[in-house]
Formats: structure tokens, sequence, C-alpha cells
């Protein structure tokens, strides 16, 4: 089944895959397409979208070289939203002006309909339902002084004349302002107004249609050869068995690595929930030497990453030619590479940064001799976790928090050390049993397992996204027992999210603090002091490395 699709075509703004979730929240498949791809798929022979959404990006539209599309664009009949840059770029080239002012809007900002005191005009398709927007969120040092024939201004700001723009004969739109981010109300409505009202979107992107879907689809590409599974235990992977398990049945071969740097006690409950509930063919291999003393030494975040990444698959090919022997070959590779993964390393179209390297993204080698099967690709975290519902896995298997393939070592700042692992360890589970008891308290109070809404949402009285404790590998004096002490000091980190794009540092109420801290100085030998972290991200990430 082809899915409606929405091009968010990127012009390298931050908020670029916040758009496709957004547009993904409303039931509808959005895609990124780099702009320097955009005509090349336009003019060849595959469908259509039906409508393309252009994002922000830093550039001004009026300096040479800055990105850009052609005029024939406009004229295919393909309606087209315009964010921020994408807005400026639809007025600059169809004949209206930008210009930079001495004024620049940045943030929260009063915004009202053209006609404020009426509401919107009744053919704005783009503002039905919005009589009065209230607030926006800005981020601009360019506006639209001028709009293009044919358009006319929706909406202003104070020191903005054209804070939306719409020409609806041709279904071609322009906002200045963010109606991705929370900080402006009435976004979501706004966008949904655009994918049903004015691309007549049918809302057919449910992941009950994706679970029938990709089920198809990875028995077509496997057909009757084996698949192997790597499978860590977090939720990503998992779903990903699951799935696949449903499509080809005991054509897929599950092997858990433990790497020796998982949470404490790990590896023995990951045998035990999908060997015995959910009779998947699962080997465990125990690597942990094997990883540490390539770790040996090795400070940098990066490279610590790339050799777990390398050893992962180095692991997997010689497990899997030790399986072929037995069971005449395997041919494919699953993983449980999501969205954020591609994004961070680099790999989610147009401008991306890479942020981070994931070792089942960038630290593939090209000698890899398994095709790689990644059914769960273009979803967002909360897409997997919606999916995992769907097929039956238990909640508190789809809620657990994230965990990353690198484990433990890139929590663990400078060298890696089995020392350094066991205060980890035993800190995290310290961690984890205060923090589980504080999220089941809330959910016996709202009935809700996670309700988080990320960056720049209201944070209070919220269930915790991701929880973990961290080793910034700093000693500081301290006093136990009238003894002076030299001891490590323990990073608390916890976070409220929706898909791990974005997040805020949860507000946790002191009294678990409080607990949280004591246990870990009194139980944990060898840590005399706890920190909070009270970073967001932006501008930090979630992991410390």
């Amino acid at each position: 089944m082809k899915n409606d699709t929405i091009w968010v075509v990127d012009f390298g703004g931050q908020y670029n895959q916040l758009i496709a979730r957004r547009v993904r929240e409303a039931s509808v498949y959005a895609e990124i397409v780099p702009f320097e791809k955009v005509m090349g798929r336009l003019d060849g022979s595959g469908d259509l979208p039906k409508g393309i959404i252009f994002t922000g990006g830093p550039s001004s539209v009026y300096e040479p070289g800055a990105p850009s599309l052609p005029l024939r664009l406009y004229e295919l009949g393909i309606p087209v939203l315009g964010i921020c840059y994408g807005a400026q770029l639809m007025a600059h080239t169809l004949g209206g002006r930008v210009v930079s002012p001495d004024f620049k809007e940045y943030g929260r900002v009063a915004i009202a309909t053209a006609e404020a005191a009426k509401g919107p005009s009744p053919e704005s398709r783009l503002f039905s339902g919005i009589a009065d927007p209230g607030h926006c969120w800005m981020s601009h040092t360019d506006y639209i002084e001028e709009v293009p024939p044919g358009f006319v201004v929706t909406s202003r700001t104070d020191h903005c004349p054209t804070a939306s723009m719409e020409d609806s004969a041709r279904g071609l739109y322009g906002v200045q302002f963010h109606p991705e981010v929370h900080h402006t109300p009435f976004g979501q409505e706004l966008l949904v107004n655009f994918l049903y009202k004015v691309c007549g979107c049918t809302g057919d992107w449910t992941m009950e249609n994706f679970v029938r879907d990709k089920v198809e689809e990875i028995r077509a590409a496997v057909g009757d050869r084996k698949v192997l599974c790597a499978l860590s235990g977090g939720v990503d992977s998992s779903v990903a068995a699951v799935l696949t398990h449903r499509a080809i049945g005991d054509r897929l071969t599950c092997f858990f690595v433990d790497h020796g740097l998982l949470r404490k006690d790990e590896g023995d409950q990951v045998m035990e929930v999908y060997g015995r509930r959910f009779q998947m063919k699962i080997h465990r291999v125990n690597a942990a030497e094997r990883f540490l003393s390539a770790l040996a030494g090795v400070e940098e975040p990066e490279q610590k990453r790339k050799i777990i990444g390398a050893e992962f698959i180095a692991v997997f090919e010689e497990e899997a030619r030790l399986l072929s022997e037995e069971e005449g070959g395997i041919d494919f590779l699953l993983q449980g590479t999501i969205y954020p993964d591609v994004v961070e390393s680099g790999g989610g179209g147009g401008a991306a940064a890479v942020i981070k390297s994931h070792h089942n993204v960038g630290g593939l080698p090209d000698t890899m001799k398994m095709t790689l099967l990644e059914p769960l690709r273009t979803l967002f975290k909360d897409e997997v976790r919606a999916v995992g519902e769907e097929l039956g896995i238990a909640p508190e298997l789809v809620w657990r928090q994230p965990f990353p393939g690198p484990g433990l070592a890139i929590r663990c700042l400078g060298a890696v050390t089995e020392e350094k692992l066991a205060l980890i360890r035993e800190s995290d589970a310290i961690l984890r049993e205060e923090i589980d008891a504080y999220n089941e308290g809330l959910f016996a109070r709202t009935g809700k397992r996670n309700y988080g809404a990320g960056y720049g949402g209201d944070s209070t009285e919220r269930a915790v996204w991701q929880y973990f404790t961290v080793l910034p590998n700093i000693r500081s004096v301290g006093v136990m027992g009238d003894a002076r002490t030299y001891d490590y000091a323990i990073g608390v980190r916890a976070v409220t999210s929706v898909d791990g794009m974005t997040s805020d540092w949860a507000r946790l109420p002191y009294e678990v603090l409080e607990t949280i801290a004591n246990r870990i100085v009194n139980e944990v030998d060898g840590v005399n002091r706890v920190l909070y972290d009270l970073t967001s991200k932006p501008p930090g990430t979630i992991e410390w490395e």
C-alpha cells in the first residue's frame, strides 16, 4: 500500500526533523528530501507527493549561492507550504521582496491575523478554525517586505509585515514563524489544515498499516533465506526482532552480544524475555573480554563508538559463519536502527551535521558480508513504541527507556575500566529503582505511561523518559565517618522527551533526588559526590558521549 506522502524539503534548518514528526503525528507520512534532489525526483517516474513543505535554513535568499528551487516547481499543481526561509524563498522566487530589517525577531512573539478584529478571512484554509492565534515562535533575521503578485497577507506581528501569506488559487502558502514547535500553540492545527484541507490527505499513516505493510515487505525481501538479528534487548532491536519474527518465523536467529558494557543483571534478563517469553532462536555471545581489550586506554568518544561498532560487526560475521556451516548460510543482518540514529550520524538527508556516530549507522565496515535489514529506519522513537504495542509486546518492554548500543562505555568518560564500569552499574541500578518507582506513582495517578512533551514543553509532573548515571572521570575530596575521602563523583541524567530529538531535564521532586543521592553515596563504594545534569537538548545531547 502506498501512503499519502508529504515531502519535507531540507534547507538546513534546525527543526527539519521536527517538522516531519509533526506531520506524522497527524497520520500522514513525511519524508525528508534534500533540496538538491527535489527536481530530479519530481522529473522522475516515481509517485508525486500530496504536498511539499519547505523548511527553515540559515541562509539569506538574496545572497549568491543561497539554496533555491526553480520557478517551475510552483507550476506543478502540488501544494507548497514554506516555513521561515522556505516562505522567504517562495516570495523571492515568485516576485516578492525579502529584506533584512533593523529589528529582528527571536522567540515568543504576539501575532494577529490580517483581519485581527474579525478573525481570518473565510478563504484562508490554512487558518481555518484559528480565530485568535495569540502568539507564535519566531527566529529570523530577514522578512518578506512585499508579497508576490497573487498573494495576500494573512497575519502579521508588530515588527513583521508578513507573518504569513497565501495564494490559495495555486495552493501556495508561507509562514515566517515556526508552527512545528510547541511554542506556537496553534501550530499543529495549522499544519493539519495544510495536510487535510489544502493537500487532501487521507490520514493513512498508522502503525497498524505500517506493521501490515512491513511484514509483507520483509517476507518479500528475505524470501526463503535466513536473517541474523543484532538483539540488544532495548526497545528498538526488540521491536525489530518481533516484527521480523512475525514475518519469517524461525528463519530469524537472534544473537545477543554481551559486550561487558551492560547494566546490572541485564544479560540474564534479555535471555529470559526473548528466549522463553517470545520463543525466539537466541544465542548469547560472551564477548566482554574482547570488547574491553579493544577499548583499553581509549578516551575519545567517537573512537570508542567506532571501535564498538567494528567489534559488533566482527562478532556477528564470525557467528554468522559458524551458523552458516550448520544451517546453510545467513544473508541478512537485522538491526534496530531508527531515524534519530540516522539523523545524528549525518545520514538523514540534507545538511545534517554528524553529531555522534551510532554503531549501527556510522560504524559499519565496507567488508560486511551480510545485507542490512533495517525495518524501523524511517521511524521516530514514539512510532517504534507504537509498533511494539501493535505487535503485542508487553508495556514494560515497549516503554523501557532507551539504552545506547555502545552501552556503559559512553557513560564512562575517559578510558573504560572494569572498576569504573562497576561504579556505573551499581549507581545506575539505584537510580533506575528510584525513578521506576516515581514513574509508577505517576502512572497510578494519571493512567499514562509516558507523556513527556520534550524540550520546550511543560515538564512538571511528567514521566521520566530516559535516566542513567555517568562517571565524569573526576575525583573530589569528601568526608565519611570522620575520615577524608578522595573518591569519584557520579553524574545523574534524567530527561523528558518524546523521540530523543529534543529533550528537557526532568523536574524530579527534591525528595526523590535526595533519596537517589543518599543511596548512591551510602551504597556504592568509591563514590562521595552526586551531581544532577540540568542541560536540555539542545544544546547538550542526552548521552554525555
